[in-house]
């Protein structure tokens, strides 16, 4: 890690790099003017996720110029996820902010972010390109409803009133972060947030981004990779969604049976050869157990809710305990 200065910032910016050598000098650049523009004591923390490239030479060349710059750098490439918590540990600051390396999202939203914060407004900041104000542009279709259709799938299955769970640019309390566990390496560290933030209940507030096509640089998104993490996730923390939907079609498909036989009884078109009853029952019976599973899934998130609590307690106190207070 390089950089200079004992003194404590207000914000902190964290940007995951993989080989990004014709992004880097100018969105630290970008970014650095606009937290000087915003009057606050700053740092900007890179972190080069094993990049391949010239990233990390760059990084060095412009902290050397740049005295806010703090690199933190590893040789293999991790994922978004590991980088972010890296940065995590690193960041100094009282609000964390995190975001892209191409500058797909415009740096003039911290200020909102920050100005949110301070005033209590909430504990974590979102930007949505999805909310009303929000949007996209120059992004190719294919990528755009993609991401639209999966976040819609994702405010399904999550509590509250969310329009984007899948950005990587927010704004958090320090408290916010420091109080987590984290274990994803890759990018549903953003619905492992999300889904931590809810279980503690932290307050998560949108504001509208527009959100525009990488300019320089190759992208980093894989389609089939990312949708089956996300999906992976999402029903690993909401488990009744998969069991209760299952479970209901079942149940359902039990009891609709079951009153077309009768309507057959009555018609006297019953045949004794076909076994609908022993379907129906195993039909309604199995519908049954896969939705008492989703219960006992329910049993289990608030238990889980509460083991977040403690292990944030826990953590909290660790880090008092070790900065001396």
């Amino acid at each position: 890690m390089t950089g200079s200065g004992n003194n404590k910032p207000e914000v902190s910016v964290i940007i995951p790099m993989f080989n990004e050598e014709d992004n880097a000098e100018t969105t630290l650049r970008t970014v650095a003017k606009a937290l000087q523009d915003l009057g606050v004591s700053y740092e900007i923390i890179p972190v080069n996720d094993g990049s391949t490239d010239r990233t990390l030479k760059v990084l060095k060349d412009i902290s050397k110029r740049l005295p806010h710059i703090h690199v933190v750098s590893y040789p293999i490439n991790r994922g978004r996820g590991m980088a972010l918590r890296a940065g995590f540990n690193e960041a100094r600051g009282d609000f964390i902010v995190t975001m892209d390396a191409d500058l797909s999202y415009s740096p003039r939203y911290i200020r909102q972010m920050v100005d949110i914060l301070r005033n209590d407004e909430a504990d974590i900041v979102v930007a949505s390109p999805y909310m009303p104000g929000g949007g996209l542009q120059n992004v190719p279709f294919n990528r755009g409803l993609i991401s639209r259709m999966g976040n819609l799938f994702l405010r399904w299955i999550f509590p509250g009133d969310l329009h984007t769970y899948t950005g990587i640019f927010r704004g958090y309390r320090r408290l916010v972060v420091e109080g987590m566990l984290l274990e994803s390496n890759e990018k549903e560290i953003h619905l492992e947030i999300i889904a931590r933030a809810m279980g503690l209940g932290y307050r998560i507030k949108e504001i509208p981004a527009v959100l525009e096509s990488r300019k320089k640089g190759k992208s980093k998104f894989r389609f089939g990779s990312t949708v089956v993490s996300h999906l992976i996730f999402a029903f690993l923390h909401r488990p009744i969604v998969l069991f209760g939907a299952f479970g209901g079609v079942v149940l359902l498909s039990g009891i609709l049976l079951g009153f077309y036989v009768i309507y057959l009884h009555y018609e006297n078109a019953l045949s004794q050869s076909r076994p609908l009853f022993s379907l129906i029952v195993l039909l309604i019976l199995g519908g049954i157990q896969i939705l008492s599973i989703g219960f006992i899934a329910i049993l289990i998130g608030a238990l889980r809710r509460e083991l977040l609590k403690i292990e944030r307690e826990l953590r909290l106190i660790s880090r008092d305990v070790t900065d001396g207070r």
